[in-house]
Parts: C-alpha cells; structure tokens; sequence
C-alpha cells in the first residue's frame, strides 16, 4: 500500500466511524479520526486504534489448521475445502439435512462480502437448524417492527440531531456509540442537543457513563421496565395526552391498547419498578408535551424476561406522543442500499413461528431458532439431532447463555468447522478451521448499520493491504464450500449453465452487485433528459402493479421514483471512490405512509401476540417482587463482545472485568473492595473482582459481557493474560423471554458470597 493517508470506515462496532489511516513503508504509521466523514465529523473511539493490532496481530491465523493427534496442523486451501464439503455431506447423506447446525456471529453484519455470500452457503447447507447472535441482540425490536410496520429490519431512528427531548431507557450510548441507531460521537451530539435547549433523560439499574451526563436519571428493578413502560401508556390515556400526530390516520387499534393498560396505573407498578408514581406520570407527560423528542430502548430492555413487550410499548409511546415520522422524534432511514425494500421485493420480510425447535418448541425468527436451545439439539438425542456444526465469526460459548453446558455439546459432535481467525474459546472444538483476511485486507461498505444511522450516508472503503495469494476472503470460503456441497448433493457434477454462473459469482465477489445496488437504488442514476420519457412509464407501474409484484419494487427503488425526486443522485461504485470520507444523503426524513408494508398499509398497535403475553405481566405484577440480586450485563468503550480482547491496548490499565455491587448489599454480605466474590446460580459458578460503587443499584449486580478467556486449549495471548470471566458460565440457557425467544441476559437471579480461596481448598 502506498504511503500516505487512507480514509476507511472503522468496522468494529456499528458506529461506522469514519478513519484516516497513515502508511509509511507499507505499515500503519497512525489511526485518527476522519474530519470530513459527514457521520462521525472526526470521532473515534479507542477501539479505532486497535484496527492496528487486529491486522498485525500475530495470534491471528492466516491458514487452514486441522485438529490431529498431534495438535494443530496446516493444510493448503483445496484439501480443506475437500475434507469439509466431504464431511458436512456424509453428515447429511448419514443423519439428514437437519443435522447441520449454523451460527453466525455479530462481526458478519460489518462485512458485505460475508453478507452476500452467507445466503448461498445456508441454502447449499439446506439446514433448519440456523442461530446467530440476533436472539442474544435485537430480536425483540425486529419482532415489533415486523408487528407493526410490516418489515423486521424497518426500524424508528431517532433522530438526536434535531430532537429537544432523549429518554434512554436500558442503552448506553456513550459506552457503544448506539445500537440499533448508528450515533457515531453521541458526547457531541449530546452537548449540540443541550446547546439548543434540550434535555436527556435516562432509565437504568446503573448509573452508566450515559446517565452521567443525564439531565434526569431514575434507577429502575431489572426486568420492571414493561411495567415502567406500560403505566405511562396508562397515564398517556388518563390524562388525555394521546396524539398520534404525523401518524394519526394510519394507526389501529387505539382502543385496545387503552384496555390492556387500565391495570398498570403508576401506583400499581411503583414497587416493581423501583419508581415514584409521580415520577412515572412526569415521564409520560415529558415525552407528551415535547414536540421533538424521541424514546429509545436497548439491550437493558429487550434482553430480559419482558424483553418482546418492553419493546413494543416503547414503539408505541413513540407512536401515541406523535413522535413517530417527525422530524426531531423517530423516523425511517432511507439508505442508499435500501434493504428493507430488497427484502420485501423478494418477500423476505421476515417471519415468526413458521416453525417450531424440535427439543423446546422454541419459534423461530426469519429462519433462525433462538441461541438458547443449540445445546438442547446437540445433547438430545433423536431425528434432526445436530451432529455437525458450522460456526462461521461467531464464540458462542462466550456470548450465549450456559457457555459451560454448550461447550459439553460441542464436545460431543462428530464434526465442527470454524470459518475464524482466532482459536478461540469456541473454535477450540473445530475439526478444523478456515481463517479469513483481515477486515484491513478487503473492501468495506456498512450494507446494515447505513440502515440505522441518524443521518443517511454512503461510504465505501477499499483494501488498505493486498490479500496475500495464500489466502481467501470469507465470502470466497463460504461461496466455494457452497459451490463443492451442491456439487456434492447433485453427484458430483452441475448443469453446465449453473457451474458457469457458480465461477462468476465467486470470480466477481461483492462489488460488482454493491455498484448494481447503488446505482439502481433511490440515489443511484440520474436519468437527465431521458427522465421526461422514463417517469410515466415508471409511474404506471408503481400505480397498476400489485403490491408485492417484483418489477413494482424495482420501480419503488428506481432513482425515476417521484417519492426519491428531492434526494441527490449519480451514486456507484466509482461516484463513492472519488470521494473516499463517503457522500451525506442528508437528514432522516419523513418517509410515511410508503414506508410501511403491513398488508393493510396501517400501523399495528396492538398485535395478537403482545396482547396475549399481558397475562404474564398481570402474574408478574401480582407476585411481591423478591429480594435475589439480580444480575445484569454491561458495556465499556473499549471493548465489544469477546472479539476485541487481543489488543494490549483495549485490555491494558485496571481491571474492568469485576462485579459492581451497591455498598448497602457489599455491607451485608461481608465484601470489601479488595476481595473477590463467588456469584453463582444453581450449579453454576464463576469468581471476579468486587467493584463496591452506588452507580449500581441496591439489590442489583453488573458484570461485562464477552469475558472468560481462561479456557485451555486458545491462542490469543494478550487475551488469555486478562482472562476475566465469562457471566454467560452463570446465566441459565432455559430462561427466555416465552414471546420472543430471546435470552434473559439481563434480570437473572445470583447469589454472591465472598470468595476465599484456602477455605475452597480445605473443602475439597
């Protein structure tokens, strides 16, 4: 690579910070942040600078290894390609299609490549038994949008540039920069916002690095927040304060909701809340009576055991205070790569329960059953038992629930390929492994989180370093293992018109179909003069066409679209090379009522399935609330999952893997700030720092996320030198939000004793 400065798209979290890159003599000189980047305006967080050593890592593997005897051996790339096609098909040829298991994990969503490839490699797979990470995310706001819009990756953006109002409830931004809403430098743009008069207000069990900077800050019980959510519904009613808005004719089903929340006054949910009612109804006629504000939920609220209807209220208070499709509330992206209208034209806007998981009866979501239940299919025997697994950048024995349980099963398969460059706590039991190049090693375009940013752009990044000849891409890995099984299912042999199409698609790659998308997308070609001749015929189909017709979704997402006529035009490929910070598409717009796709073109309120899980909240609401700890996770700014822990630079200075606990519970319990502590549940144990503060609240433990690199057999030094431990070893795998499927990571009941580590001994 030249030297000089290089302008790329950082990749580690869903931010899509925009970096400069400084080359001498072909290697890294410095990483800063990109000031002409028109979404992050020159933030970057310390992960950034880690691009560095994720690239030169030296743990990193850069050929395929196999599990012998004698350890770990290296193989050229057509043998590996070989000896996996041949074991997943006598696997399936011996056990049946649903022998295979999938995971994919969260780095698959920042690479395009992988994306595009992904789809091809599971149906050559022919699997039902597909997980990711989405059941340990976001499945219940891709549950609600599917609900109520009509598409489950359609999700409300709140639009933080231009609102007067924030109320955070279960996120911090501050630590990961947004999820589910791209907000690159939320510190900016939270300074801009109380420049201009407005106001923050946040809702958590921990006074986070967000609620720090809060205007208000309310502690609330772990697994309360539908209750929280549900009684200001309540007040909204009662008080006369419901206004849908820009939204008001396209909603149905008002009523309903104001039955359903006639029980959950304030006063009733006080207790469970840990809230004053006056505090509750302050909070629903805040967010009614300032025009531009917008409600925001996260991981707090949608990974616990009201995880599917938390999130749908907050959509609804949302909706009912008119805050949705306004500028200044919560509004719909509008990409240059419109994937949500891709998915419809293709009738892939998702799905819920088509089927069922064979040991639980878990449902599953656009395909996928929840990443609670892979264990239950592993160790059960039976028809459809998993016997061969594919995890392709994913560890799943840090980031699912019971890592110690799931570890047993993966033990006990009789083949695992990883598609990964580290040996890692779950590729450890790979059969074999297949790493990729690095992320500075291939192109980059954000086809996923340009969907959730809060403002619209389009950048794309090419290969900082040349990819060495001896190594491959993930998506030419998962498009030749495609390519060999369907040969493989067919004989040996395909139709001459299939393999010729089979050779392009992996001679090609991804970026010849990015600048397709681009420019036949709402920004793409600017018809000029031929544009008076193409608009009626495009009009005419858009008007007679059905609704679901294919050429009518092309037609929708054609730059000729009148909906697209005030959006700036002439993006491709090379139109975004000539400008390598990326290209602003402007402000979130109202986008109503053609953005939805619900089959009557209204917006749900009140969806069946949210309304039958109100009787759970009814018993929940009727139970004393309990005196357990309640465990939650939580997030640090320089870490992300488990992936980001090979870096000195991320894991250097105190310790940050530690359990948080309120004074008043340390006290009783006899912990002081030098000991460590045991928190366990049933027979599950794992043992860390004690971290005495009052940002936690009484009655509620914290411990991070992605921890627990002690286990043997890894390579990741730096890694396994700040092991910490891993709060997924003491969350129970069977406990699941019943609506959605979703993990229960946050609310779990522990108990905690301090560790002493001779008097253990003596008992052994």
């Amino acid at each position: 690579m030249d030297n000089g400065t290089h302008y790329r798209t950082c990749h580690l979290c869903e931010a899509m910070c925009g970096v400069a890159i400084e080359m001498k003599d072909g290697r890294i000189a410095s990483i800063k942040g990109d000031e002409e980047d028109p979404l992050s305006r020159g933030h970057i967080c310390p992960k950034a600078v880690a691009l560095q050593d994720l690239h030169e890592d030296p743990d990193r593997l850069k050929k395929p290894i196999r599990k012998t005897d004698s350890g770990w051996q290296e193989m050229d790339w057509d043998e590996a390609f070989d000896f996996v096609a041949d074991r997943l098909h006598k696997t399936r040829q011996d056990h049946g299609r649903n022998s295979i298991g999938v995971y994919l994990g969260n780095p698959n969503v920042h690479n395009h490549g992988s994306l595009v490839a992904t789809m091809p490699f599971l149906r050559a797979i022919g699997s039902q038994n597909r997980f990711s990470a989405t059941s340990n995310d976001q499945l219940p706001h891709m549950l609600a949008s599917l609900e109520m819009f009509g598409h489950q990756v359609l999700f409300p953006i709140p639009d933080i540039d231009h609102t007067e109002l924030f109320i955070c409830i279960g996120a911090n931004p501050m630590a990961s920069n947004g999820s589910l809403m791209t907000v690159p430098d939320f510190r900016g743009r939270l300074k801009a916002l109380k420049q201009r008069g407005g106001k923050m207000i946040v809702v958590d069990p921990r006074r986070t690095e967000t609620a720090k900077l809060a205007d208000e800050f309310h502690f609330i019980r772990p697994g309360g927040d539908a209750l929280l959510l549900m009684a200001m519904v309540h007040t909204l009613f009662e008080e006369g304060l419901v206004d849908p808005g820009p939204a008001e004719r396209l909603v149905k089903d008002v009523d309903l909701l104001r039955l359903a929340a006639l029980a959950f006054t304030p006063e009733a949910v006080s207790a469970h809340t840990g809230i004053a009612a006056d505090d509750i109804r302050a909070l629903a006629r805040r967010l009614a009576t300032t025009r531009k504000a917008a409600l925001y939920t996260r991981m707090g609220t949608s990974t616990q055991t009201f995880g599917g209807v938390a999130t749908w209220l907050a959509y609804c208070l949302n909706i009912l205070t008119g805050k949705l499709d306004l500028p200044g509330g919560v509004l719909f992206s509008q990409p240059a790569i419109d994937l949500v209208e891709l998915g419809a034209m293709s009738g892939q806007q998702g799905h819920f329960g088509t089927r069922h998981s064979r040991v639980k009866g878990l449902p599953e979501f656009a395909g996928e059953y929840p990443a609670s239940t892979m264990a239950d299919e592993m160790l059960t025997p039976g028809e459809g038992q998993i016997r061969a697994f594919v995890t392709v950048a994913g560890n799943p024995v840090l980031s699912s629930p019971n890592g110690r349980r799931l570890e047993e099963a993966l033990g006990g398969l009789d083949f695992i390929v990883s598609v990964d460059y580290y040996l890692n706590e779950t590729t450890r039991h790979a059969d074999i492994i297949l790493p990729p190049t690095a992320a500075l090693e291939r192109s980059h375009y954000d086809l996923i989180f340009s969907m959730f940013a809060v403002r619209n752009v389009a950048k794309y990044s090419e290969a900082l370093f040349a990819a060495s000849p001896d190594t491959r891409h993930d998506w030419q890995i998962l498009l030749e293992l495609a390519h060999r099984l369907e040969k493989q299912r067919k004989g040996g042999r395909l139709p001459l018109r299939t393999e010729l199409g089979w050779r392009a698609f992996k001679q090609l790659g991804p970026d010849p179909i990015l600048d397709l998308l681009l420019r036949s997308g709402p920004y793409g070609a600017d018809a000029g003069r031929a544009r008076g001749l193409l608009q009626p015929a495009v009009d005419l189909v858009i008007d007679l066409l059905p609704k679901r017709h294919p050429l009518r979704g092309l037609a929708r997402l054609s730059p000729l679209n009148r909906q697209w006529q005030e959006l700036p035009k002439g993006l491709s490929l090379n139109a975004l090379k000539e400008y390598p910070s990326g290209v602003d598409l402007g402000p979130l717009r109202p986008s109503l009522p053609d953005r939805l796709f619900t089959r009557d073109g209204r917006i749900n309120l009140a969806p069946r399935r949210y309304l039958d899980d109100l009787g759970r909240l009814h018993d929940f609401l009727a139970t004393p609330a309990d005196t357990h700890l309640h465990l939650i996770g939580r997030r640090h700014v320089r870490s992300n999952n488990s992936w980001m822990h090979n870096s000195q630079r991320l894991v250097k200075g105190r310790d940050r893997c530690t359990l948080m606990i309120h004074p008043r519970d340390a006290s009783r319990l006899g912990l002081q700030a030098a000991d460590s502590a045991a928190v366990s549940a049933d027979d599950r144990q794992i043992v860390l720092p004690v971290e005495i503060t009052e940002d936690i609240m009484p009655g509620v433990v914290s411990i991070p996320h992605g921890w627990g690199h002690d286990r043997e057999g890894t390579r990741q030094s730096v890694a396994a030198a700040h092991a910490g431990a891993s709060i997924n070893d003491v969350l129970s795998d069977g406990v699941i939000d019943p609506l959605s499927g979703t993990s229960v990571l946050n609310g779990q009941p522990v108990t905690v004793k301090v560790w002493r580590p001779e008097r253990q001994r003596k008992r052994a």
